[in-house]
Parts: C-alpha cells; structure tokens; sequence
C-alpha cells in the first residue's frame, strides 16, 4: 500500500513474533499458501473485477520498467503495486487449501495469516484495502465444491464486512453474524440486505462485556436454528481498545470468548470444522497477542 500505509507487511511479522516468543507457534502446523485460480474467484467476483485487475498490474509491470510510479490508487485508502494481484491470489488461495483441509478432516479447523484482508471487496470492485473476499470465496466454495448445504460466517473486525454482504446476502445457504463499530467506515450495515445477515452494529467506546452480551442474544440463537456444516471467521483484531482504526475497547480475553463461543456451535454442528482468516488489526502488539489468544482457543493450548 505505501509507506506509513497501517496495512503493512508488519503486522505479519508482529503475529510471526509472537507466536515465536510465546511458543504457541511450536504447536502449529504451518503450511504455504497456494494461488486462487480465477474459477474460485469468480465464485464470489464479476470476471470483469478480475480483469481490471489483472490490467492494472500489468499496467504497473510496465510502468515499473520505465521508471514509472509504483503504486496505482483503487481509491482515497486501497494501492496496489506489480505484485499486489499475486499476493491477493494467495490470500484466498490459503483460505480455500484450509477448506479443503479442514472438510476433509486432515485437520480440524485452521488460520490464515494473510494479506490483503478480503471483507471490504465486493462483487465487483475493491475496496478497504481488500481485493478479493477470501471469506466469501471460500465460503462458496465450500458450497459448490464440497456439496456442504450450510456454512455460516461470523465477523469481528471493528468495520461491517460490506463487501461479504454484498456477496452473500440472500444467498439461503449462507448465515452471516457479525458485530462492528456504527457509524465507522464503510458507513454500511444498519439495515441488513438480506435476512440471512445479522447485522449488531454498536455504538464507539463499547466495551467487552457488553459485546459478549449483544453475541449471545443476536448470534448464538440464529447460529443454533442454523446449525451451520463449517463456519467461517472474518478475524479481525481492530476492535481491540489500542488500535486507532476504531473507538471499541475489546481486549485479548474478549477475542478468546468469542473464539470459544463459535467452537461450540462448530463442535454441535459442523464436526468442529472452522476455517478463520484475518482481516483488520493495525496497532501491532495489540493485533499479535489478540492473534495468540484466538489460536490457543482454536487448537486447544
């Protein structure tokens, strides 16, 4: 994106870091993330938001030869560069190979650390630092390609996954649950599209406590009547109370809670199988302990 860009390749190494120092990396298996073919993206993207991308990188390309600018803008926040496509490919292509693993039973649930994040990008066009929608695409993938009649994606970035909703709304075989900051970019989600969306937006400044309390009365019951196959986390970190992208006070225990919360209905109904992939997150020891805590829920440590 830039320099001085909070959507920077540190915040990787952050969650690297921590999971070295703390050891809970010693108790993951790791696994390299695959390209997305253009199949799999066209599950949940326009072919045409594909090849606008696809010609703005080899605009890049060129332009790079020539001593040209190196960045292209999408928009006021979201740049790519000559390998931008690339990346983004990986990122969805890591959410769709954990997919395959996990419906497969190869391994029960699993994370991808992963840039760009994927929630902000609609059907046709990016935005939000986002790309591609890994959760959607996988999501549909799950549907199309491995037959499963009912996932169900939950969403904890500080902003609405607008992108994701655009996608999906409607779409029966889809619940999505998520809980985001009002009145925060992208200035969406009050009135649900569709009634498979469970939109919980709260006021800036809420807390914790008063989070879990709004998730079990809106999330938990739709997810039980639902009784989703595989669930899907967009997991994003930037609600927590030291990140400035938001104004929400969750900590690392509240990102513990919730993991938990979706284990649950995971273990009653989907055979414990999730796939979580990160979206936001940007003070970057915030992000990296609030990642360690969500992967000792998911792999029991």
């Amino acid at each position: 994106m830039g320099q001085g860009h909070p959507e920077c390749p540190e915040r990787l190494d952050a969650i690297e870091d921590r999971l070295l120092i703390t050891g809970v990396g010693d108790a993951l298996e790791r696994r390299e993330a695959p390209g997305a073919t253009d199949a799999v993206i066209e599950l949940a993207h326009d072919a045409m938001h594909l090849a606008t991308l696809r010609d703005r990188q080899a605009r890049l390309a060129q332009e790079a030869l020539a001593g040209g600018p190196a960045y292209a803008h999408i928009d006021a926040d979201t740049s790519m560069n000559a390998y931008t496509l690339e990346a983004a490919r990986c990122a969805a292509g890591a959410v769709v190979a954990a997919t395959d693993a996990v419906i497969s039973g190869e391994l029960e649930n699993a994370f991808c650390a992963v840039r760009p994040p994927g929630h902000h990008a609609c059907r046709d066009h990016a935005m939000g630092f986002c790309f591609f929608n890994n959760v959607a695409i996988a999501a549909r993938y799950a549907l199309d390609h491995h037959g499963l009649s009912r996932v169900a994606i939950a969403d904890f970035d500080v902003h609405h996954g607008n992108g994701t909703e655009d996608i999906l709304a409607g779409d029966e075989r889809v619940l999505m649950v998520s809980i985001f900051q009002q009145g925060l970019y992208p200035f969406s989600g009050d009135t649900p599209l569709g009634s498979n969306m469970v939109n919980v937006p709260v006021p800036a400044y809420t807390r914790g406590m008063a989070v879990r309390e709004l998730i079990d009365q809106e999330w938990m019951p739709r997810l039980e009547a639902f009784r989703p196959e595989m669930i899907f986390i967009s997991a994003g970190f930037d609600a927590h109370r030291e990140d400035e992208l938001g104004q929400l006070g969750l900590v690392e225990q509240d990102y513990a809670w919730i993991t938990g919360r979706l284990r649950e209905v995971a273990r009653r109904h989907a055979k414990g199988r999730i796939v979580s992939s990160l979206e936001g997150g940007y003070h970057l020891p915030a992000l990296a302990r609030s990642v360690e805590a969500h992967l000792r829920v998911l792999a029991d440590l």
